[in-house]
């Protein structure tokens, strides 16, 4: 089954589709291990990963690099993150057929700007809703795979305010979108809000240390949304660890009393793919 026909289905599903963040093969790798149905290309941590803001830095040919790996290690469907599509209308479509290329199931645009900034900043400036309801439109008519989720994003809350979202939202779906990202309610009566005002799948930010509040997951699935992205918890994990164990090695000078940070070696071998490439390698041997 393709994974674009996968990701339709588990929508279809009871629950909701909770997606941790991604952003490299090794981190898709991880989130596959733990049993996850779906994870989340996400733009901010592929950014951050390779040492710059989620500021909108990267280009369209850098993150497609990084979804190609992320599609090849991750065996689930991949929701990922388009920005704003990285241009005008025409700028979109190439997106959505290099986006559909690299194997994604699923990709967000979004009314920012360019270049964007990540959701739960400040400062947001978002284009006309008529060019974000083209750019949308476009990147429906642009894939070649009708089981391609195309999501669209606004970020008119903090823009604007919370009934400007609710238009762009409506603009939105009636262009041709399948799911809806309403981002940065501030509470739980903005997220109700949105709940009752669309009837498509509707994708919730579920941002540590954001603007929107955390609410339980059965909680947002009752309310109708269907997916829960995590975008930043695994890099933010991965950042305290790493940087806990380097500051301990600085002051330490050894590495002997840190045994228990480590994964062992051969566990990692295993989970890398080492294990199961070199016996492959073996069958050609004369």
């Amino acid at each position: 089954m393709r994974a674009t026909t996968a990701l339709r289905q588990l929508l279809k599903g009871e629950g909701v589709v909770v997606a941790p963040g991604v952003y490299d093969g090794l981190s898709a790798r991880l989130a596959r291990r733990a049993g996850f149905a779906a994870v989340y290309a996400t733009g901010g941590g592929i950014a951050r990963s390779m040492g710059y803001p989620d500021l909108g830095l990267l280009g369209l040919t850098e993150v497609i690099e990084r979804l190609a790996g992320i599609v090849e290690h991750a065996g689930v469907p991949v929701i990922a993150d388009a920005d704003t599509g990285y241009g005008n209308a025409l700028g979109v479509r190439r997106t959505v057929q290099a986006y559909e290329a690299a194997g994604v199931a699923a990709l967000h645009i979004e009314d920012q700007v360019a270049p964007k900034r990540c959701g739960h900043l400040s400062g947001h400036q978002i284009v006309p809703v008529g060019e974000f309801a083209g750019k949308i439109r476009a990147a429906a008519e642009a894939r070649r795979d009708p089981d391609l989720l195309i999501i669209a994003r606004t970020d008119a809350i903090s823009a604007v305010g919370f009934d400007e979202a609710l238009r762009r939202g409506e603009a939105a779906v009636q262009a041709g979108a399948d799911v809806l990202f309403v981002e940065a309610p501030r509470d739980e009566a903005q997220v109700e809000r949105v709940a009752r005002a669309f009837d498509v799948p509707l994708l919730y930010n579920y941002a540590a240390g954001g603007r929107s509040p955390l609410l339980p997951f059965p909680r947002l699935r009752a309310l109708g949304y269907a997916i829960i992205i995590l975008p930043v918890d695994t890099l933010l994990v991965a950042t305290k660890a790493m940087a806990g164990f380097l500051t301990e090695l600085r002051e330490r000078g050894e590495v002997q009393s840190l045994g228990e940070r480590y994964v062992p070696f051969a566990e990692f071998n295993t989970l890398i793919g080492a294990t199961d490439q070199m016996a492959l390698a073996d069958r050609y041997r004369e």
